[in-house]
């Protein structure tokens, strides 16, 4: 408990100092979101523009905002959106957050499962054919950006097959019952899921193929199979759990690279998520929205990283131990 409390100490001194970085690279950045109302308004007089910034607290000092700007967000207040009327943030980063959700889990999900059976069936036997040809592909789709990926099936599967849809969440004209409806969403979700997996079944097969080589040579592999054990049963049931390990650890600490690329992909297949609101937040220059997305981006990467940890600690009885001698 006292290592928990400990790291849930840490844990908020990186949440702040996440908010300062934030703040101070999007402010470093020419123009604010006042200079993008007065270009899409065509004309703005220069004493509504300074009227403005004193409404919105733009003509103070940087490290005056700064300190007004964490009082809020300490207060559960991360402003409101110059560009969408006044708009909440909370509100917005709320109405597209599922999306998101949906489409990162789906994504991690997928790419966890299929990595991991790919890469151990590869470690079973690592000079089969089978075992050469998730390595290739394992290199190949590492080196395949997500957004690329993305292009290539809406061109293969949206554009010249006509399988799937080509973009949003759902279809708008679309009318049925409950599980036809989950059935629409679940065709939209197929290729974004997949554009931002692919990039993480192949990381993922990869590791867990090395992983599982390690441990096949293990002395408790060997005294599994010795007792007469399946290899179905010394495979997944006794070297998986150690094998998985290391994916429990990168799966931490990629969760956000997976934020970032959903971002990428989110706007390739205009997937009406967080990601897509922090690129229209970009392109209006909406300081708040932007720093509402890096922020909720930030503690979603912190809360994964924690968790990684406690699961770390529950697959590996080994760190348990330690941690008890060490508490």
């Amino acid at each position: 408990m006292k290592q928990i409390a400990v790291r849930i100490l840490q844990a908020f001194g990186l949440v702040l100092a996440v908010i300062v970085l934030n703040f101070m690279l999007v402010h470093l950045a020419p123009g604010d979101a006042v200079d993008a109302l007065a270009g899409t308004a065509g004309e703005m007089s220069p004493e509504t523009t300074e009227r403005l910034r004193a409404q919105y607290g733009l003509d103070e000092p940087v490290t005056t905002q700064l300190v007004t700007y964490i009082g809020n967000v300490l207060q559960g207040d991360l402003g409101v959106s110059i560009g969408n009327n006044n708009r909440p943030v909370t509100e917005m980063i709320a109405e597209r957050l599922w999306p998101t959700v949906l489409l990162s889990i789906t994504a991690l999900s997928f790419a966890i499962l299929v990595g991991v059976f790919v890469g151990t069936l590869a470690a079973r036997r690592p000079e089969s054919g089978f075992s050469h040809f998730t390595t290739v592909f394992a290199l190949v789709g590492f080196a395949m950006p997500a957004f690329w990926t993305g292009y290539l099936l809406l061109i293969v599967f949206s554009a010249k097959l006509g399988w799937l849809p080509v973009s949003g969440m759902e279809d708008l004209r679309f009318r049925g019952g409950w599980f036809a409806q989950q059935w629409d969403v679940a065709k939209h979700l197929f290729l974004p899921a997949l554009a931002l997996g692919l990039i993480y079944i192949a990381a993922y097969s990869r590791l867990s193929r090395a992983s599982m080589l390690e441990v096949l040579e293990s002395d408790y592999v060997r005294t599994a199979r010795a007792k007469g054990l399946g290899e179905r049963s010394v495979l997944f049931k006794h070297a998986l759990r150690n094998g998985v390990i290391p994916i429990v650890t990168v799966m931490g600490l990629q969760f956000g690279a997976i934020l970032s690329g959903a971002i990428l992909v989110e706007t390739v297949f205009s997937w009406p998520g967080v990601g897509r609101l922090a690129f229209e937040a970009v392109v209006e220059r909406d300081t708040n929205v932007l720093l509402g997305v890096l922020f909720l981006v930030s503690l979603a990467v912190i809360i994964a990283n924690f968790l990684t940890d406690l699961l770390y600690r529950f697959i590996d009885p080994r760190i348990r131990v330690s941690g008890s001698a060490n508490g």
